[in-house]
């Protein structure tokens, strides 16, 4: 009787583990996908992946977004330093990225190369209709980081100069920029058909501001946050006919989780201004402190902690 009864036993242990083993095998089919990515149930807290381009003034916006949903009580995963455009877009059509910081004109051009829209509005109401399905923005913010010429403020005042179009009938102007700048439609194409002034190029690319501030170039392609700008007293150029795509910071998101954190998102993109965004870069580039300090002071200071 013995002997049977630890048969029956021995026979129940090896049922309950295969049973165990097939019950195992339910849940972490490898074609089913990974079971982590299961919406969290009712009442417990979401985590929102946050991811960055590799860009020291992305990642402070994008480590703002980090922490202000952490204050909300979301739970943040971060993935910064992704690379360029072809590198994260795929990560948020898949959902393994869901929200970064981007730029409205340089998106649109990404994803509608044939987009005709400059201004600000009409670019972001674009962008709206252009992108992919599963993907959405939310508010954008007046700060931006775009193309932009730059003089030097000496230069500027010897020559009354306020925006692009006064460059006109300036004799021997050199614009500086990436190699690429020569072909691109705002370069030196697009400053003669648009306002009139003609140009030299040269392939400056790294060291734009340096060979602007010695003299060797006489107008600078720098984006619009750059803090050399502020840091070498540049004079941003204005560009009322629009020869620029207007490209605002905003929010790319899942539209899965596009309400969920808009409330959050949204007042920071409305407290984030073009002069802020350079003084983050500066305390950035200058003062040499971490996204995460520089996010941190900033939430605090705008009320957003």
């Amino acid at each position: 009787m013995t002997r049977i009864r630890t048969r029956l036993a021995a026979t129940l242990g090896l049922a309950t583990v295969a049973a165990l083993a097939l019950a195992g095998c339910a849940t972490s089919d490898p074609l089913g996908g990974d079971s982590s990515n299961t919406p969290p149930a009712s009442g417990e807290p979401s985590t929102i992946v946050v991811g960055s381009q590799a860009y020291y003034s992305n990642e402070i916006i994008a480590e703002i977004y980090a922490q202000a949903l952490e204050n909300a009580g979301f739970t943040v995963e971060r993935k910064f330093q992704l690379g360029q455009r072809d590198i994260y877009i795929p990560s948020l059509e898949d959902g393994s990225v869901q929200l970064i910081p981007e730029y409205t004109g340089n998106l649109l051009q990404f994803f509608d190369e044939a987009t005709t829209a400059t201004a600000s509005e009409d670019v972001y109401a674009a962008l709206a209709d252009a992108l992919p399905e599963g993907l959405t923005v939310l508010d954008q913010s007046s700060a931006t980081d775009q193309d932009s010429y730059n003089v030097t403020a000496e230069f500027a005042a010897e020559n009354n100069l306020t925006e692009i179009g006064d460059l006109a009938g300036i004799a021997d102007l050199t614009l500086g920029g990436a190699p690429e700048l020569e072909e691109r439609p705002y370069g030196p194409k697009g400053l003669k058909s648009v306002y009139g002034v003609d140009v030299a190029f040269s392939a400056t690319a790294d060291t734009t501001v340096d060979e602007l501030v010695a003299g060797n170039i006489q107008v600078a392609n720098v984006y619009s946050a750059d803090p050399r700008i502020q840091t070498n007293d540049l004079v941003t150029l204005a560009d009322p006919k629009g020869l620029f795509l207007a490209s605002n910071v905003v929010p790319l998101v899942s539209e899965s989780i596009a309400d969920e954190i808009a409330d959050v998102i949204n007042p920071i993109s409305a407290a984030l201004t073009p002069e802020g965004l350079v003084a983050l870069n500066v305390e950035s580039t200058e003062d040499k402190r971490s996204s995460a300090d520089i996010a941190t002071d900033w939430l605090a200071a705008n009320g957003l902690d």
